[in-house]
């Protein structure tokens, strides 16, 4: 294991220039302070744990020290937001540290959010508040247990910078990582801006470094982007499938890699809703959790469009062709997992939506339901879970079909059941309400709760002796909470 002294880095994308992104240093915070760190994220790094609760961690993730290796750059971009074309954007509070690799030979970003103004800041103080950095730690972490692919959090320092925001609040830092930062909105900022030699430099970067086994196909980068169509099917069949909501699919919020990544006004669902808009400030429901599977192809038709310069118009349109077949794939089978079915029948979509209805039409909590789905036999599961519907006859015909189904799926033990949908339905996952009551106890000093449930969500398919409070439905007031983009 590894001392933060002996990181080792190969900055990579600040070799490109500062056509790509300015050179930037932290501005520190006051008081630095650890809310809380990530062990599974340090591994990534070949990091002891002991040296989180070191004075130089703080003062290497608020701002005040860097590494001698480290160029921090803010990097520029443009991107669709909420339709409309935004011609610069930018990195206007974060900055990409560096590129440390570890023994593996895997290289990370080390992106600090929250790191003070940039020339990309368009009016902003460049800061990030404590309560945003607590939620995209967790967030991206719990995405990571679930396995669906996020961006990581390495840590969250807390200080006692005043922060204006709708009121006084207090700056932070997180520190994310990712094995690139590039977004669609990187090539639509040089595709729009016309700078044919810099769009083909950064397509070079990313196929010669993210995609290289594209570099063996005929058309390299025709084969790099039908694996960014596939990754981007898959990322959000998976988000669908787990109900979770990112609430700002912005073009320059979607990575390069197909990860989910920029945590903003995100949340899970707690009663089904497929309606559900997390982000108060999406007054047309653009992001609303349905319609993520149509953003995520028009997301990716505007990557399309500035992919154009190297790729036919004709064979970038039977790509994006991929993209709803492969979603629903990958959806299917993870909802008939989900259902304890290990076999594929041509109705199970039919059966798929009729609970998903049944469920909207009831309020049922989406995750407990599938959780106590396994506790048992499909036929004692569906009897004890009756009475959360409203629709009694239609659950009951619900019901008979699935029992059967479960039948013709084959012989198992109720061991085997449960064994097997338990590994792929969470007991645990983030709850705005559990994010809130972690913030409002960090807010005040008090960090336990938010290192709590961290621990909590990172084995969110373990039940968990005494923690018995995270697997709960939400209190009213904890299925309102409005959550928007400000941080």
């Amino acid at each position: 294991m590894k001392a933060l002294d002996e990181l080792t880095f190969d900055n990579r994308f600040a070799r490109l220039g500062d056509a790509f992104s300015t050179h930037v240093l932290p501005e520190p915070l006051d008081a630095p302070r650890l809310v809380v760190a990530s062990t599974a994220a340090m591994a990534l790094l070949d990091l002891d744990p002991a040296v989180a609760e070191t004075p130089v961690f703080a003062e290497l993730f608020g701002g005040h020290t860097l590494w001698a290796e480290a160029e921090p750059r803010a990097m520029v971009y443009s991107g669709h937001q909420f339709g409309g074309y935004t011609p610069q954007l930018g990195d206007g509070r974060g900055l990409l540290l560096g590129e440390a690799y570890n023994e593996a030979g895997e290289h990370w970003d080390l992106h600090l959010k929250g790191a003070g103004m940039t020339p990309y800041s368009r009016m902003g103080d460049g800061r990030a508040v404590l309560r945003s950095s607590i939620r995209e730690f967790l967030a991206s972490e719990a995405l990571h247990a679930l396995g669906i692919p996020s961006s990581r959090a390495l840590c969250v320092i807390g200080s006692d910078t005043p922060v204006w925001r709708e009121k006084q609040e207090r700056g932070a830092m997180v520190l994310r990582m990712a094995h690139s930062h590039i977004r669609f909105g990187h090539f639509e900022y040089f595709y729009y801006t016309k700078k044919p030699e810099q769009q083909a430099l950064l397509a070079e970067h990313v196929l010669n470094l993210h995609y290289p086994e594209c570099l063996e196909q005929p058309e390299p980068y025709l084969a790099m982007f039908r694996e960014i169509v596939e990754r981007n099917a898959e990322l959000i069949a998976k988000w669908q499938a787990y109900g979770f909501c990112h609430g700002v699919m912005n073009t320059d919020n979607m990575s390069i890699l197909g990860i989910t990544f920029d945590f903003g006004p995100f949340a899970f669902l707690d009663d089904f809703d497929a309606h559900f808009i997390c982000n108060h400030s999406d007054h047309e429901g653009r992001y609303s959790f349905s319609n993520q599977v149509p953003i995520g192809q028009w997301n990716l038709s505007a990557l399309a469009q500035a992919l154009t310069p190297f790729i036919s118009v004709d064979a970038l349109k039977e790509a994006l062709g991929l993209y709803l077949p492969l979603y629903q794939a990958n959806y299917l089978d993870l909802m008939r997992r989900r259902l304890g079915l290990t076999t594929a029948e041509d109705d199970d979509q039919k059966l798929v939506e009729r609970l998903l209805q049944l469920m909207q039409n009831s309020g049922v909590d989406y995750t407990l339901f599938f959780r106590r789905l396994g506790d048992e036999s499909a036929a004692l599961a569906v009897t004890r879970l009756r009475d959360d519907f409203v629709d009694l006859a239609g659950f009951d015909a619900w019901a008979e079909q699935y029992k059967a189904r479960v039948v013709r799926d084959g012989e198992y033990s109720q061991e085997q059941r449960r064994e097997r949908m338990h590994a792929v339905n969470p007991l645990y996952i983030l709850r705005n309400y559990l994010a809130q009551n972690a913030i409002t106890a960090a807010e005040s000093g008090d960090y336990s709760e938010v290192r709590r449930l961290h621990e909590v969500l990172s084995k969110p398919f373990e039940e968990q002796a005494g923690m018995e409070q995270y697997a709960q439905r939400p209190p009213d007031w904890g299925k309102h909470l409005e959550i928007s983009c400000s941080s």
